[in-house]
């Protein structure tokens, strides 16, 4: 069969020749690939930088999909660490990691918002306890998970949802797809009385943020979640210890391993349903699998999100 084949941490994935899967278990299915989205954390994927390499080549990249099992019934399903990815014509999956589709789907866009639409939710019902009436901040809404984070918090109950961002026109336009307010980076003193920061930046962009925020909040006994879900703008930050004895801090990160996969998985049938009913706003742009080193090059935060057919 074909797929797209990683033999370099410094060159993009190459459309070639890869064995045919076969299933290793009754616990795992062989299924034909429908939809598989490139995803930052599939970038970091192939090019050997997330926290989960193992450095170990060649492999295919692609940790979640649409795909087509052998009874022809639509799943989504959700790889964790493997040779053999989703970017491929067939695939083989965990059944626990699975859930069944609606048949009348759109598939490119249910590939396309199944893992930004998981960051934020599995962030919010699994690592804080939150609460419905909880007030939200999301640090770096412009992005695509950043800007489904609004609307999967306003889904899971937020009473109030901010959306920060970098560039004010991009950050504005977020008005109305699930953000009541927007601010920019130098404004987050205007959102220190939030109960949840979801971060999808770190970096120096949080260590400024943290103590804007800290300092700020009107009440600093009253608890505050900070969950870092992504690193955009580097993978370390300096946090000055006051943060933390000044006021009443909660930081966790949320990822795989913070995250069981079980936990993951108790997730998904919801997450699944509430992407296929469509209530989330996902642009996503449909590629032939075949054209992946081309479309590596592009800019990764060009409108829509590629996802790859077959």
């Amino acid at each position: 069969m074909r797929a797209a084949v990683v033999t370099s941490f410094d060159s993009p994935p190459e459309y070639a020749e890869w064995p045919e899967p076969a299933a290793s278990s009754d616990d795992s299915l062989v299924v034909d690939v429908l939809a598989a989205a490139l995803h930052p954390r599939v970038r970091s994927q192939a090019d050997g930088s997330h926290y989960t390499s193992t450095g170990d080549l060649p492999f295919v990249p692609g940790i979640d999909a649409v795909v087509r099992d052998a009874s022809g019934r639509l799943r989504y399903a959700l790889l964790h660490e493997s040779e053999l990815g989703t970017f491929a014509e067939r695939t083989v999956v965990p059944r626990e990691a699975t859930v069944p589709l609606p048949d009348d789907i759109d598939v490119a866009r249910v590939a396309a918002a199944m893992n930004p639409v998981m960051s934020s939710w599995v962030a919010l019902r699994r690592r804080i306890a939150f609460q419905p009436g909880s007030r939200v901040l999301v640090l770096g809404a412009t992005g695509n998970a950043g800007r489904l984070a609004l609307q999967v918090a306003r889904t899971l109950g937020a009473s109030e949802v901010i959306a920060a961002g970098r560039d004010a026109h991009r950050t504005a336009s977020l008005l109305g797809h699930g953000a009541d307010t927007t601010i920019g980076f130098d404004e987050l003193s205007r959102a220190a009385d939030v109960d949840v920061v979801l971060d999808y930046v770190w970096g120096a962009p949080t260590e400024r943020a943290l103590v804007d925020v800290v300092t700020a909040r009107s009440d600093r006994s009253r608890p505050l979640h900070w969950v870092e879900i992504g690193s955009v703008a580097g993978p370390t930050a300096s946090i000055p210890s006051a943060a933390f004895r000044a006021a009443r801090l909660d930081l966790v990160g949320s990822g795989i391993g913070s995250v069981s996969a079980p936990e993951f998985g108790a997730e998904l049938p919801a997450i699944a349903e509430a992407v296929s009913r469509g209530t989330f706003d996902v642009e996503a742009r449909p590629v032939p699998l075949s054209d992946i080193t081309a479309v590596w090059a592009e800019d990764p935060g060009a409108a829509g999100r590629v996802v790859f057919v077959p």
